[in-house]
C-alpha cells in the first residue's frame, strides 16, 4: 500500500497525507465498491476538499479521510442520497470551510450523466440500470441514441444496489415507487394553487413550502418505517 508524507517548506511537520489510490485500498475492506472515481466523484460534488500538489495529485489528510468514511456509511447504512449527507455534514455547526459545497434542492441545477458514469457513480452494471429503468425507477431521455440521466438517477441506482444486496430486486423496489408518488401527488396539491400563481413573492413562498414538505414528508416516512419495523420485531422475540 503506498502512502505519502509531506512537510512544510518551513517549520513542522505535517499531518501524514495519502494519495488517492492509498485510501482506496484502505476503505475497500469496509466499502467493497469503493473506487477512484467515486472518491473523485464526492470531490466534484463538494462533499470532500482534499488539498493538491503543485502537480494537481489529491492528498488526504486525517480529517479527510475520516469525513470520507462517514460520507459511505451515510450511504451504506441509512441509504442516504448525497443531497441529505451534505445537510447532514453542512448543518449547524459545521466547520466554515463547508458553506461553499453546492446544495441542490428541488430547484438546483443538475448535470446530465450518460449510461456509462451512472454505472461508474452507482457501481451498478449496465444490466442492473435497465432493470431499474424497465420498472420505472429510473427515469432517462434519449439523445443522439444514448440514454442521458440527471445526477439524482445516479443516487437511486446506488441506494437500489444496496437494497438489492439484501435480495430486494428491481420488481420489488416499485412499493418504494408507487410509495413516492402517492407523497408527491398529496404534497403538490398543497402547494399547487400558488405555483401556478402569477404573482412571483407567492410562486416564491410555494416553491419554499414545496421543499420544506418534502423534508417533512421524508421524515415522517422515515419514522413510519422504524415504527414498523420496531413492530416486527416485538411480535418476532
Amino acid at each position: 500500500m503506498s502512502t505519502m508524507t509531506t512537510r512544510r517548506e518551513r517549520g513542522g511537520a505535517e499531518p501524514r497525507l495519502r494519495t488517492i489510490g492509498s485510501v482506496c485500498e484502505e476503505l475497500r475492506e469496509q466499502f467493497p465498491d469503493i473506487s477512484v472515481s467515486k472518491i473523485r466523484y464526492l470531490e466534484d460534488q463538494g462533499l470532500i476538499s482534499p488539498r493538491r500538489t503543485r502537480g494537481g495529485y489529491r492528498l488526504f489528510a486525517p480529517a479527510d479521510i475520516e469525513r470520507l468514511t462517514k460520507i459511505l456509511r451515510l450511504q451504506r447504512d441509512e441509504f442516504l442520497p448525497l443531497r441529505v449527507i451534505r445537510e447532514e455534514l453542512d448543518g449547524p455547526g459545521a466547520s466554515a470551510d463547508r458553506t461553499r459545497r453546492r446544495n441542490v434542492g428541488l430547484l438546483g441545477h443538475e448535470d446530465e450523466i450518460d449510461e456509462s458514469e451512472l454505472c461508474d457513480r452507482a457501481s451498478v452494471s449496465l444490466d442492473a440500470v435497465r432493470q431499474l429503468e424497465e420498472f420505472g425507477l429510473l427515469v432517462s431521455r434519449t439523445e443522439g441514441g444514448e440514454r442521458i440521466y440527471t445526477e439524482s438517477e445516479a443516487d437511486i441506482a446506488a441506494a437500489c444496489a444496496r437494497l438489492a444486496r439484501y435480495g430486494i430486486d428491481a420488481r420489488h423496489l416499485r412499493t418504494f415507487l408507487t410509495g413516492a408518488g402517492r407523497q408527491a401527488a398529496l404534497v403538490e396539491q398543497l402547494v399547487a394553487p400558488g405555483l401556478r400563481a402569477r404573482n412571483p413573492q407567492r410562486r416564491k413562498d410555494a416553491l419554499d413550502d414545496l421543499e420544506a414538505l418534502s423534508r417533512v414528508a421524508q421524515e415522517l416516512s422515515h419514522l413510519l418505517l422504524i415504527r414498523e419495523l420496531r413492530g416486527t420485531v416485538g411480535r418476532t422475540g
